[in-house]
């Protein structure tokens, strides 16, 4: 009987960063910008129970500027929802560190949510 031999995993270094890293998993949000916040949240909350048990958890938010000057131009009001939105994000789910937030200086969706997971 030949002993069993573990096969070697692919060089293609493309190959082994989809088996180890899931996603990422992304949505983008336009509207008013509370609405926006409580989408994101949602989408958080059906993102966790998708991956399910996972190694490790990263959390991307991405935030139009310009599409949050318009919204601000338009009265909307962006504390306290924003603190209150980013301190539920941190505490209420379980993530190893709060999410990164990157402003981006172009024309776009006003927010996207970014979740990449190790498996």
């Amino acid at each position: 009987m030949r002993p069993l031999r573990k096969h070697p995993r692919p060089s293609s270094p493309a190959h082994g960063a989809v088996e180890a890293i899931g996603g990422p998993l992304v949505w983008t949000f336009d509207g008013p910008f509370a609405t926006c916040l409580a989408d994101m949240e949602d989408a958080l909350r059906r993102a966790i129970v998708q991956v399910g048990d996972v190694s490790s958890i990263a959390v991307l938010i991405e935030i139009s500027l310009p599409g949050l000057k318009r919204r601000v131009d338009a009265g909307n009001a962006i504390q306290p929802e924003w603190g209150q939105f980013l301190e539920r994000m941190s505490d209420r789910y379980g993530l190893p560190a709060p999410p990164r937030v990157r402003p981006l200086g172009i024309e776009g969706p006003l927010a996207t949510l970014v979740i990449a997971y190790r498996s």
